[in-house]
């Protein structure tokens, strides 16, 4: 992406913002008091995290959601986390998995910290963005519920009550100061609060504290008064928490240059789960509330359809509510009068919409100018638009793959990229891959099927160059521009040489020619794709034949191992007692792969 406009129009507000790779995958959400100087803090050349270079270097795009304050960025971020469990967020922040909070299905359950393997019969509450976050919400979950957090070795041999029961941290069900269905209904309160329901917790709470004033039961009465008002004091206030309905979406729709944007922001069981941006195309001359509406009726086909839909602008009511009962046989509410807590979400949506399109404006001009100079440097015609890119990449020979991007109406297309397993050549060719790529990719279009391009880049210099001629003259194709682009000295970026087909020097480009950022765009994304491809050819082969090679594991049992533990890594650390846990893998079994890998 052309990152320096996009930092430009970066607001300074609070919000949550997602960094996205190629393929269409959240690798990262983050939160920010300040939007624009914490993403811009991701591309200074002062990075001194590898891990933070890495991550950064598989950013597509960044999307962002603008909020009221930083503490409801912060509840938006861990909805995030919790829906797209980015790779980043969960490996990249300390190396290991994000924490947990556990209570564990015993008979007694324990409040525990937890991090790992999830296990049968207990619930999990997470993920927390750190180890401080987990530790916070126990302590108040203790001080609240008095839940215990003693291991089972501690709790098992008491004979009197610890200190946590002294200081009111726990009502010391291990010496039988409590009755099992008490605490039970103390952990069902806390399963409540950290699903988010603490408004219906605090509604159990105060009708067991009438009931104990009612029966004179004084004593129990402050008690649950004293936990209503510490979870009235901890509580954050959403406004989400106002709307009559659980279920709503919030649409907003901004229009500038002929362009329009619908923001929709998203509430699902009374929780803000985040926002969507929408461009529709062939929208010039329409009125805003046409769009409004024609946006309603397509994208409700396959979606949830909330119970309420708040619009900013004037939209037929009585329409889109008829739609919906004739469709779907749904009651669903529409306003476009929004007062209170309901503007001040419209107010958000609409300044997200704002945003969005202002990134989109400033990236399509951006774009549009590299255009026009990459025509420049190999003199296009004005009808010129699809260029097609081909990689190879490979580990010693092994594992051979070839891609193949592709860039048209201004943009890469992503749905149009293939990948191509290269076999029947010898180990290291590149020649050979090449041809082989070349041929099965163009044989089609050569009798007519697919699109044929107007600009070929292949990633190579003057021999894989004189390869696409002679594929390309082979099957008789015409009027296709061939590039080769090779590394420069010391494969620096920037020194890259463009060889075109009937020119025996190559072109020299100057390295602020925003045509020749294309062309570089356009190659580090064939690299890209191809070594991702690669890479993963190579660990499946690497990963099935490991496990292959265990006595008693077939198809089903190596897939189960790997959809339980995701990847060979797991499998290798994991104890006897957690690989039982596979379904398919007995005892026996189980104790001969833990010695494979030990």
């Amino acid at each position: 992406m052309d990152i320096k406009p996009f930092l430009k129009s970066l607001p300074n507000l609070p919000g949550v913002y997602r960094m996205i790779n190629q393929a269409g995958e959240v690798i990262y959400v983050g939160k920010a008091k300040d939007l624009k100087k914490r993403v811009s803090s991701y591309f200074v050349k002062t990075i001194v995290s590898p891990r933070t270079k890495m991550m950064v270097g598989h950013i597509d795009h960044i999307e962002i959601t603008v909020t009221h304050s930083e503490a409801e960025a912060l509840i938006l971020e861990n909805n995030m986390i919790k829906s797209h469990m980015p790779r980043y967020n969960v490996i990249f922040r300390d190396d290991k998995s994000y924490p947990y909070i556990v209570l564990t299905g015993e008979k007694f359950p324990r409040l525990a910290f937890h991090r790992g393997t999830q296990k049968k019969g207990n619930q999990y509450f997470g993920p927390f963005p750190n180890t401080n976050a987990v530790r916070e919400s126990i302590q108040l979950l203790q001080k609240v519920f008095k839940l215990r957090t003693c291991e089972n070795s501690v709790f098992k041999n008491r004979s009197r009550p610890c200190l946590q029961y002294q200081i009111h941290r726990c009502t010391a069900p291990c010496v039988d100061l409590i009755k099992e269905d008490e605490y039970k209904n103390d952990i069902k309160h806390a399963s409540l609060f950290l699903d988010g329901k603490d408004s219906e917790v605090i509604s159990q709470l105060t009708y067991q504290m009438n009931e104990a004033a009612s029966s004179h039961a004084y004593e129990y009465a402050a008690l649950y008064r004293d936990r209503i008002q510490s979870l009235r004091q901890v509580r954050t206030k959403q406004f989400v928490s106002d709307f009559s309905a659980s279920d709503a979406d919030i649409i907003a729709c901004v229009e500038e240059a002929g362009e329009y944007c619908l923001n929709l922001v998203m509430i699902r069981a009374g929780r803000h789960l985040g926002d969507k941006s929408f461009f529709p195309k062939n929208a010039a001359d329409i009125e805003t509330q046409d769009v409004i509406e024609t946006f309603v009726a397509q994208y409700y086909t396959n979606q949830t359809i909330p119970k309420l839909i708040v619009t900013q602008q004037h939209v037929n009511q009585s329409l889109l509510s008829e739609f919906f009962k004739l469709n779907y046989d749904i009651e669903v509410k529409v306003i476009n009068k929004a007062i209170g807590d309901k503007r001040v979400w419209l107010a958000m949506a609409q300044k997200n919409a704002q945003i969005a399109l202002k990134q989109k404006l400033m990236q399509s001009e951006t774009q549009e100018n590299r255009v026009e100079a990459l025509k420049a440097i190999f003199n296009l015609s004005e009808s010129f638009s699809r260029i097609e890119c081909f990689d190879i990449s490979h580990t010693m020979g092994e594992g051979t793959v070839a891609s193949c991007v592709v860039f048209d109406k201004g943009n890469l297309q992503n749905k149009e990229y293939r990948r191509f397993n290269i076999e029947d050549i010898t180990p290291g060719d590149d020649y050979g891959a090449m041809r082989e790529v070349l041929t099965r990719r163009y044989k089609k279009i050569a009798t007519g099927e697919g699109i044929k391009p107007d600009l070929i880049f292949i990633d190579g210099g003057k021999g894989q160059l004189n390869i696409a001629i002679e594929v390309i003259q082979e099957l008789g194709l015409s009027d296709i521009l061939l590039v080769g682009i090779a590394k420069g000295e010391g494969r620096k970026p920037g020194l890259e040489q463009l060889f075109v087909e009937g020119k025996d020097e190559p072109i020299i480009v100057k390295k602020d020619n925003v045509g020749f950022h294309l062309i570089q765009q356009i190659r580090d994304e064939a690299h890209r794709f191809a070594i991702s491809g690669h890479r993963a050819k190579r660990a499946k082969k690497r990963i099935t034949s490991s496990l292959e090679d265990i006595e008693g594991i077939g198809a089903q049992k190596r897939k189960n191992l790997l959809v339980y533990f995701g990847g060979i890594e797991r499998i290798k650390n994991a104890s006897i007692e957690e690989i039982i846990m596979v379904n398919g893998i007995d005892k026996k079994l189980a104790e001969k792969i833990y010695d494979y890998f030990h």
